[in-house]
């Protein structure tokens, strides 16, 4: 049993982030999400519920209109899935208070979600920020001039 709960919470994650992330499909974004979602590690100044998560989504569409995540792997405990994976993209529109530059970014993100009755209904998540910095030129890579 707990197997099939697994591989279905595993199969919802992976729709939202190939069909929804990657592909922009916000009506999928609704059936997947759970109405009383709450994300515990939203971005900063950022609301805890499912409209600042399809807010983000959208905001990153704009900023990177290729943006297109590449999945490593999943792992699912229960109703629980991990995913590693490197999202990719062009840079332009803003970003993180950043102009648009034309540069092609990628950045590696871990995130933790919890499906409930076939809906995502948790997030935990840690994205490396800091590297898109890096790669759109506001911060300096060590050893790069």
């Amino acid at each position: 049993m707990t197997q099939d709960v697994s591989e279905q919470a595993k199969a919802i994650v992976r729709r939202n982030t190939e069909e929804v992330q990657g592909g922009g499909n916000w009506a999928l974004f609704d059936t997947l999400f759970s109405d009383d979602f709450y994300d515990h590690t939203p971005q900063p100044g950022m609301a805890r519920d499912k409209a600042n998560v399809l807010g983000l989504y959208k905001r990153l569409r704009v900023a990177f209109p290729d943006f297109r995540p590449e999945i490593h792997w999943q792992r699912a405990d229960g109703d629980v899935v991990t995913t590693f994976k490197t999202y990719h993209g062009t840079h332009l529109g803003e970003f993180l208070g950043v102009p648009a530059t034309g540069r092609k970014i990628s950045f590696e993100t871990v995130d933790a979600m919890r499906v409930v009755d076939g809906k995502i209904a948790d997030h935990w998540g840690v994205a490396n920020l800091y590297s898109v910095l890096q790669q759109l030129g506001v911060i300096a890579t060590p050893g790069v001039r």
